[in-house]
């Protein structure tokens, strides 16, 4: 479980710099909020799925 802990740190830095990147698109170009906000959820979407994937691994998995 100290594997597990330490495995979601991963997925919380990229989302962190998943949004830091939308914010700064959209400072730089607000008129293409709408898609860029598309692709920041998917990447959020995406990396939330890998956790939790691994979450549900750690419990199905037992070492």
């Amino acid at each position: 479980m100290i594997g597990l802990g330490l495995a979601a740190i991963g997925p919380g830095v990229g989302i962190g710099l998943i949004f830091a990147a939308y914010i700064a698109g959209v400072a730089r170009q607000p008129e293409a909020q709408s898609r860029l906000q598309t692709i920041a959820i998917l990447g959020f979407v995406l990396a939330e799925a890998l956790f939790i994937i691994s979450v549900a691994l750690a419990f199905v998995l037992p070492i």
